[in-house]
């Protein structure tokens, strides 16, 4: 006679699939929006929003660090949607308060589910639908869900843990290690001398935050990052505010007016690398010395090759000005036992070391992905517009920009997604997938990002793992929002490269 536990065991083996129109996987920025273009776009959409942690927000719940903040503006970085009313640069305490009115204003929360990992997405092409075996991460219970069509919206890092480099005597280390992405709440750095490793924008956002509260905090980068010092107020924004616009027509003309000088100084950057280079140099000079820009704030690549960052109100040249924080370019020899010694021979002691170097890339969320019970090796596709991929029918997946806000794109993509669902409703299909037409044959497949166009370290690291683009804008990912603001909008969802069943 079977047990209570075995009976259980047993029920669980045999219950049915729980069923979806569309499964939403992550509850951050993109999966945020794109339940909220499900629900006025496609309305009667049965979904679901799966999520590994404990609440929304993924970046800006994950990260908690002192001084947390976006690197680029809200007007941007928020939903065209949903008016932003703060400073341009927010918190992630004010990103989350944004997300979270966005979930209750549109009763998005009753359709997520936290603490539910995807372990396997398998796709079958006779049933034409995605069997997803999920574990609830909080009862320890496992379950199927069954979809036609995988909305991934998990971005494209490990949330778990960041990245740090293996360097040479780092276990002979007396002090503290710490990254960034995993900060330990309790961690005491009052009055104590920290080192942090990285020139990016969490180190820019680091540095000024525990600047007035350690004994002295140093900045120890390979090379300089370009960055952007300016007040963090909109003057159109306060000029509208001041005149009592409404809201959204605010969020609306301060977005058109940060898009259009985005756009002008993308395009100084790619056709006067040199004029955009003494304009973005010109910044810092205004708070620090020439020789100290020349030494540590002077990039060797041409601007945009890597991510600007904005500096609200300069508070990173700020603190080293006053002398409560001080940068050395250099590379690590070695770690000892006070510290770091560097290639150039001096010594950074230090009792904390914060390595904010970045992060490892999350293909398709890690998650182990077959078709029609072959495994998907994803760097053997060919990526559609960065979105969708050969061989991978009815899923899409939202990879934002760099140059431009991540939330630009998470919101076209919305839109597309929505299209094609209406679109293949119309057509009384079921399957849909992206091929390679005949034209595009014997097309070069490249790697994923054209290194010489955008080479941050955590994608160099990682575009063996990512699909291959083509030479064609079809077939790539062009980082350019400025044009895919209107070929997206434009696709031809009945052109030759999609392959409908």
């Amino acid at each position: 006679m079977a047990t209570a536990a075995q009976a259980r065991v047993v029920e669980t083996e045999t219950a049915p699939a729980e069923q979806f129109d569309v499964v939403i996987v992550g509850a951050g920025i993109s999966g945020v929006g794109g339940a909220y273009h499900l629900q006025t776009q496609c309305p009667g959409t049965r979904y679901v929003i799966l999520d590994t942690l404990e609440s929304f927000g993924g970046t800006w719940l994950t990260h908690r660090y002192p001084g947390i903040r976006s690197d680029s503006d809200l007007f941007t970085f928020g939903y065209r949607f949903k008016p932003w009313k703060g400073a341009p640069i927010a918190t992630a305490e004010e990103i989350l308060k944004y997300m979270g009115e966005v979930i209750e204003e549109n009763g998005i929360d009753q359709h997520i589910r936290y603490r539910h990992k995807i372990t396997k997405a398998s796709w079958s092409s006779e049933r034409n639908r995605w069997t997803l075996d999920v574990a609830n991460l909080a009862s320890g219970e496992s379950f199927q869900i069954e979809t036609p069509f995988l909305w991934m919206c998990q971005g494209y890092y490990r949330h778990d843990k960041g990245y740090t480099p293996t360097w040479p005597g780092m276990d002979r280390y007396k002090g503290t290690i710490v990254h960034p992405q995993t900060w330990p709440e309790n961690l005491d750095y009052k009055d104590k001398t920290v080192l942090v490793i990285g020139s990016g924008a969490t180190a820019a956002t680091l540095v000024p935050a525990i600047a007035g509260q350690t004994k002295h905090v140093t900045l120890l980068q390979r090379s300089p990052t370009y960055f952007v010092p300016a007040q963090n107020i909109n003057d159109m924004a306060e000029l509208l505010r001041g005149l009592e616009v409404d809201d959204a027509w605010v969020h609306e003309i301060t977005r058109r007016k940060i898009l259009k000088d985005q756009a002008e100084l993308t395009q100084v950057c790619i056709e006067q690398p040199e004029v955009a280079k003494e304009f973005l140099l010109n910044g810092v000079r205004a708070y620090l010395g020439d020789e100290e820009v020349k030494a540590n704030f002077t990039p060797k690549y041409r601007p945009w090759q890597q991510r600007v960052a904005f500096v609200p109100d300069g508070d990173l040249f700020q603190g080293i000005k006053a002398g409560k924080a001080n940068v050395v370019t250099d590379e690590i020899e070695t770690f000892n036992e006070t510290g770091v010694l560097t290639k150039s021979g001096k010594q950074l002691d230090a009792d904390i070391i914060v390595t904010a170097t970045g992060f490892d890339l999350s293909v398709l969320g890690d998650i182990q992905f077959s078709v029609d019970g072959q495994p998907l090796d994803f760097s053997k596709t060919v990526t559609y517009r960065g979105m969708m991929f050969t061989g991978l029918p009815n899923l899409v997946w939202i990879f934002g920009y760099f140059r431009a806000s991540w939330t630009l794109r998470a919101d076209m993509i919305g839109d597309f997604v929505c299209r094609l669902l209406k679109h293949m409703k119309e057509k009384g299909v079921q399957r849909v997938e992206v091929k390679l037409r005949p034209e595009d044959k014997d097309m070069p497949l490249l790697p994923w990002m054209d290194p010489n166009n955008f080479n941050p370290g955590y994608l160099m690291r990682s575009m063996h793992l990512l699909p291959k683009r083509g030479d064609k804008p079809e077939w790539q990912h062009t980082q350019d929002y400025w044009m895919e603001r209107k070929t997206l909008p434009a696709i031809d969802l009945d052109g030759a490269e999609f392959v409908y069943s």
